[in-house]
């Protein structure tokens, strides 16, 4: 039914949280904010690390600290984007079997392009062909527009790509972009928030993804 696999990046093939949570907190400690717990920075994280930025920062927050709080994000997190990101169990099973049925796969994610691309290179090099994060002319899920070029760039077409991701804002954009999706139940989202969500498929690990090909 599908030879084409899209996959949402944080919280569906890589745990992120922790290099997340710790980037923010260095913020937070540069700009005497109190500091953010693990759990507050996974409901933050899903629309680009601006959003999370402005989620993080205590409410009236004007906006010039708000973006010098973005940058000195981003300038820690390059760093140390992969001081404890690693691929959730199962992930690299499942990217062998993938490529054994010559699966195509791309990876869209709201991080920026260029951290996208790095991640991809160091973890899913030789299997994962497409890779495409925020950048000039490409607007943040849930717009369609990373979905549709990686869709493009993989001479895939619709009717036969499957989304998969672990958020509201992946189900949201499976849907902007006219595809099927399912929900990882690993990720950072709850399924019965998921459910209230628009979510109908579930995989509870990565080796169920299987069946749905």
């Amino acid at each position: 039914m599908y030879d084409t696999v899209v996959f949402d990046l944080d919280g569906t093939l890589l745990n992120t949280l922790e290099d997340l949570k710790n980037s923010t907190n260095y913020v937070m400690r540069e700009f005497d904010f109190p500091e953010r717990t693990l759990d507050e920075v996974r409901r933050f994280v899903g629309n680009g690390i601006m959003k999370l930025i402005q989620r993080a920062v205590p409410d009236g927050t004007n906006d010039d600290t708000v973006k010098n709080a973005f940058d000195c994000f981003m300038e820690h997190y390059d760093k140390h984007c992969m001081d404890n990101t690693k691929p959730y169990d199962g992930i690299c099973a499942l990217m062998d079997e993938l490529k054994a049925k010559n699966v195509k796969m791309a990876i869209v994610s709201n991080k920026m392009d260029e951290a996208v691309k790095e991640l991809n290179d160091v973890f899913f090099k030789g299997y994962i062909d497409v890779a495409i994060g925020e950048c000039k002319g490409v607007r943040r899920k849930p717009a369609p527009d990373s979905v549709n070029r990686a869709i493009s760039e993989l001479g895939s077409d619709k009717a036969h790509t499957l989304y998969v991701g672990d958020s509201d804002v992946d189900i949201a954009t499976a849907k902007n972009a006219g595809i099927d999706v399912v929900s990882v139940l690993w990720g950072f989202r709850d399924k019965d928030f998921l459910i209230a969500n628009g979510g109908t498929r579930f995989i509870d690990k990565p080796s169920e993804l299987v069946r749905y090909l």
